[in-house]
């Protein structure tokens, strides 16, 4: 009896099959469309597990898709080049801008070695040259920084704070500077009711997409004026992810319901739902083609939809539910990370980054 015990298959590590929703028009299809999507059942996760009591808090990719990196299990960032080994030991470490745990960082748009960390305990925000150990430049800011997103010509970095805020930084000249230096913009910030929302700079640039936590209601503001431009309802019990599709037609938001949604920018319609998952949404993310849309929720798995069907097209076991997921630039791969399910009687927990798609 104690082998078959053993052998059992505990109910929380199954991965179920998503539902598929009902068949889409036809002139919506890939086939329609001449499109040859990959086999993702082909493909397998590779994972890495780091000892450590806490997770991976974020992961992305540089602009041109050669480096990874990662934060979120102490004051360290880890840059991989992937092409050439996901090992750990393989991983380049930068310290010594940090005084406690990284909580995000992000890619310059612009520039593949450059790149932002933020951490809520020591509320910094350091700037990074990839191709040297030494932070180039720290920012303290006047709360606790939480997310970090750069415009898209990378002259501009909007976060968010802990304390509800919305606040910027700008690359230029102040008073003496000898060279371009990021300061903060010296305006009063944006005040939300919803703590830490999550916010998105459109592909133009002078917008953002306010995704309030707490709150049912998606936003879009004008920037730098933070003008209210557009609000629309979106979730039940909030908002907690939104991406912008690459080819500037979509809007997806995902919830604690646990579906995400598709607006369509041209008239803020919502034009479809998908309801794969089967539990509170993450992040989201669309591939580089926007074609594919990466779920990621509270669950062991990341759903990869069709965009213009909804279509649910894998579902992709993971090591525990994935605090970020994001395509690469270029290719349709896409990288996630988390921490292990900590089990009574189990193995420590551990942090671990993965990588899910063809070469992998």
């Amino acid at each position: 009896m104690s082998s078959l015990t053993n052998n059992k298959k505990d109910e929380d590590d199954e991965v179920p099959p998503p539902q598929r929703p009902p068949s889409p028009p036809p002139h919506t299809t890939f086939a329609a469309r001449g499109i040859h999507p990959p086999t993702f059942s082909a493909f397998k996760p590779r994972d890495i597990r780091i000892s450590s009591p806490q997770g991976m808090s974020h992961i992305a990719w540089n602009c041109d898709g050669k480096r990874l990196a990662a934060v979120g299990i102490d004051k360290v960032v880890r840059v991989w080049w992937p092409d050439k080994s996901m090992e750990l030991r393989s991983a380049s470490m930068f310290s010594g801008g940090h005084s406690d745990d990284v909580d995000y960082l992000s890619w310059n748009p612009t520039h593949p070695d450059l790149f932002c960390t933020s951490s809520q305990r020591d509320r910094r925000i350091v700037f990074w040259d990839a191709r040297q150990s030494r932070y180039v430049q720290q920012v303290n800011t006047r709360g606790s920084p939480v997310k970090t997103d750069y415009a898209p010509d990378g002259r501009i970095i909007v976060y968010t704070e802990a304390d509800k805020r919305l606040n910027s930084l700008k690359l230029e000249k102040v008073g003496g500077d000898v060279k371009e230096q990021w300061h903060i913009v010296d305006r009063p910030p944006l005040t939300q009711e919803a703590k830490m929302p999550v916010v998105t700079f459109n592909h133009a640039g002078d917008g953002l997409i306010v995704t309030p936590p707490a709150e049912h209601t998606l936003r879009a503001v004008a920037y730098p004026s933070l003008n209210l431009v557009y609000a629309t309802p979106a979730h039940v019990g909030g908002c907690v992810a939104s991406a912008l599709d690459p080819r500037g037609r979509y809007l997806a938001s995902g919830g604690y319901d646990t579906i995400v949604n598709l607006f369509d920018l041209a008239d803020w319609i919502c034009a479809r739902t998908i309801t794969t998952c089967d539990h509170s949404i993450t992040a989201i993310n669309f591939s580089h083609d926007g074609e594919f849309l990466a779920i990621a929720s509270q669950g062991s798995y990341i759903d990869i939809c069709a965009v213009e069907t909804g279509q649910p097209m894998h579902r992709v076991p993971t090591l525990g539910p994935s605090a970020a997921v994001q395509w690469h630039p270029s290719r349709y791969i896409i990288a996630y990370c988390g921490q292990t399910k900590i089990r009574e009687g189990g193995p420590p927990p551990a942090a671990w980054i993965s990588l899910f798609g063809p070469g992998m």
